[in-house]
């Protein structure tokens, strides 16, 4: 203890931790203070020129963000139609058909004002209104519908868009003239028209317009959306930029299309002598002049393709100005210009020098004085806490340091008696901790061990039993040797299962002269679906030993046998099935699965869709008024093709299906070789279409063709009874 206190004193003696803890928060604190006042002289004029170009970006962006929203509406809406075409919602061959679900979008999207829509004839329909903003305006309907052009009728119409009374008319009208139509048939695909003026209110609007091509890639005809502009006008005028700063919208050639002024026209003139005003002729100078440096900078603003920050000179005033595009991909390319006085920043700036500067002082001497305070009774209360320590070292192990109103001192002190306490304790206590611990470990070693003996054996089981249902699936499945044996088809079936035990299905059963295929796809995979792909072959058997032939009372009974059986195993499965029936040379088709593919000799293929010949099996117990049937006459040489969606839904690394017409295309080019190879073919082309993917779903192909080599002409239609 001794050599420990001469230790003490001697630190003591060499280094104060009062001067340790005060000197450099001292030192520190100067150097703050000073270099506070120097950086804030210094760096005022770069606050200024960071805090303009951060708003400018701020306003550019959200002015960028807002417009763009008002943008997308008319393009969508566009797409929605042209997406509704196929449903025959709308019809360029009669547009009258097209105006209550073109009324319904105009009132669902409000920033349009009108949809419309137009053929090759010259034929052309709009429904809503021009100037949508304007209160006072009653939408109407505008009809031009004589092939090859004629007088465009103007009517008012009633709340659900019928035509109530002609209200005017404008001769001589052919839509094909138009520019929001000459557009896109130049560009062949959907573009904004230029900015026009609407000379009946004085406002800009534009129209974004969609050709629609059959398949043979001929115009059909436009569908097209007109929006006004002074919405972005009106939003622009919310804006505020800075005390004076101003954001406005041009086009490449100096057009102006919007601007935060409230009285800033965008035409000039009257009636039809209006025309659009250009930015550099403007009589606001600030406008005029950020126009002007531009053009001097870039020489066009068709250059400027990023966002630029510059800054110029106007009457002795330094001007932030940034420049950003504003594109889409329908062709748009607008510039985005916010100008901000450097006035609007500098009077605060100097203010807030002034106050960091004062402030900084004040600081410096009420620090100082506190530090010295709070570090002369932070280093006694913490050599008191070193002393114990000290002690505690020595081997004196009871020791407890007294509380202290500093709150991370007293928290130190209350560590410190906790350790020591613990310490002793730990001294104590620590053979038997040991002991009673190592007993613990082994009994929690025993009982882990006895769990994976029992995790074990239960997974052998589970794999045994699904190994025999696996097995079992495959021995029920139709031998080559039975397919060989038929006559007068030659056939050739394919099954992989995606899991151990999958859910496909499919059978070929010959009886007394009458072929019988089968194929379905249970829901799901795993063990049910396995127990029921078992019984639906069982079932399918027994009624072809039975010789039932009429498809009704076949797929009747087959239903209410598997719907019992999956009532009593409380399961959810249920299967999709089709049933073909082959006797001389007619083949019946029954029972809903995927389409089944037809083919004649020459490669040929029609697809029957297979939804109105019957009901999922098991999914409800009556199912006899769902059922009906197909008869499709066979010539050598034809055949059918049956599949599951494991086939057609699969997907390659880029996420796209195979899909039916694949599987047609691969049909049909290889449909003069034997079954064999036509179903390796198709399996192989399926193969090499997944890649690497993961298959998730089973997979089944069977191949029929009758056997034979007469040539005949017709198609599958002609041989539908």
């Amino acid at each position: 203890m001794v050599s420990q206190q001469r230790a003490i004193v001697r630190t003591k003696a060499k280094f104060r931790l009062r001067s340790i803890l005060v000197i450099p928060f001292v030192l520190q604190i100067v150097a703050a203070v000073g270099w506070v006042g120097y950086l804030s002289y210094r760096n005022g004029e770069k606050t200024v020129n960071e805090l303009a170009n951060q708003l400018g970006r701020s306003v550019s962006a959200r002015v960028n963000e807002r417009v763009q929203n008002y943008l997308e509406a008319p393009p969508l809406v566009n797409q929605i139609n042209q997406d509704s075409l196929p449903l025959g919602v709308l019809d360029f061959e009669d547009l009258q058909r097209s105006r209550p679900y073109l009324w319904q979008q105009v009132l669902r999207f409000n920033s349009i004002g009108y949809a419309g829509i137009a053929n090759e004839k010259g034929q052309y329909l709009r429904i809503g209104w021009v100037n949508r903003l304007a209160g006072a305006e009653q939408p109407q309907l505008a009809q031009q519908l004589i092939p090859g052009g004629g007088d465009l009728l103007y009517y008012n119409i009633d709340s659900d868009g019928n035509p109530i009374e002609l209200e005017r008319s404008q001769p001589n009208y052919d839509v094909r003239t138009r520019p929001f139509y000459k557009v896109v048939v130049e560009k062949k695909q959907a573009a904004w028209s230029d900015v026009y003026i609407n000379f009946g209110y004085g406002t800009l609007q534009i129209n974004a317009s969609q050709p629609y091509y059959d398949g043979a890639g001929k115009l059909i005809g436009v569908l097209t959306c007109q929006m006004g502009l002074d919405q972005i006008r009106g939003f622009l005028q919310t804006l505020n930029v800075g005390n004076s700063g101003q954001v406005f919208i041009i086009e490449p050639n100096g057009d102006l299309i919007a601007s935060s002024l409230k009285n800033q026209p965008l035409s000039l003139g009257e009636g039809q002598n209006r025309k659009r005003l250009k930015t550099q002729d403007n009589s606001n100078s600030l406008m005029r002049k950020s126009v002007v440096y531009l053009l001097d900078r870039f020489h066009s603003l068709q250059d400027i393709q990023e966002t630029a920050e510059l800054n110029f000179l106007l009457d002795g005033q330094r001007q932030f100005l940034q420049a950003s595009p504003l594109t889409d991909k329908y062709g748009l390319n607008w510039l985005i210009v916010v100008v901000v006085p450097e006035s609007d920043f500098m009077g605060q700036i100097y203010a807030n020098n002034r106050n960091t500067i004062l402030l900084c002082i004040a600081a410096l001497i009420a620090s100082v004085g506190v530090g010295i305070l709070t570090a002369s009774k932070i280093a006694r209360r913490i050599l008191e806490i070193a002393r114990a320590s000290e002690n505690l070292v020595g081997g004196a192990l009871k020791q407890k340091v007294a509380s202290s109103r500093i709150f991370e001192v007293q928290i130190l002190a209350n560590s410190f008696n906790i350790m020591a306490g613990q310490l002793k304790e730990a001294f104590e206590t620590l053979e038997d901790k040991v002991k009673e611990r190592t007993s613990e470990l082994a009994t929690a070693n025993q009982e882990i061990a006895a769990l994976n003996k029992r995790l074990k054996a239960e997974n052998r089981r589970m794999s045994s039993e699904l190994g025999m249902l696996r097995q079992m699936q495959q021995l029920i499945l139709p031998k080559q040797s039975e397919l060989a044996a038929i006559a007068d088809l030659d056939i050739a079936g394919f099954m992989e299962p995606a899991e151990e035990v999958g859910g496909d299905y499919y059978d070929v059963l010959s009886t007394e002269g009458i072929v019988t295929i089968a194929i379905g796809d249970v829901t799901g995979h795993g063990l049910e679906s396995g127990i029921l792909m078992v019984m639906a072959q069982t079932a399918v058997r027994t009624l072809q030993e039975m010789q039932e032939s009429d498809p009704v009372r076949f797929l009747d009974t087959l239903n209410r046998t598997i719907y019992k059986n999956i009532q009593r195993m409380n399961s959810d499965k249920n299967l999709t099935l089709a049933l073909l029936n082959y006797a001389d040379g007619r083949i019946s088709i029954s029972g809903q699965h995927e389409e089944t593919l037809v083919v004649i000799k020459d490669g040929k293929i029609e697809r029957i869709d297979t939804i109105d010949l019957g009901f999922p099996i098991g999914l409800d117990e009556e199912i006899a008024g769902f059922i009906a049937h197909v008869l499709v006459k066979l010539e050598p040489g034809d055949g059918v093709v049956l599949y599951t969606d494991g086939i057609t839904e699969a997907t390659n690394s880029s996420k796209k299906f195979y899909g039916i017409e694949r599987l047609c295309e691969i049909i049909s080019v290889n449909w003069h070789h034997s079954a064999e190879e036509i179903k390796q073919a198709a399996i192989n082309d399926l193969r090499n279409f997944i890649g690497e993917q993961k298959v998730f779903d089973d997979i089944t192909l069977v191949v029929l063709k009758q056997q034979g080599d007469v040539s005949h002409n017709g198609s599958v239609s002609s041989r539908l009874p």
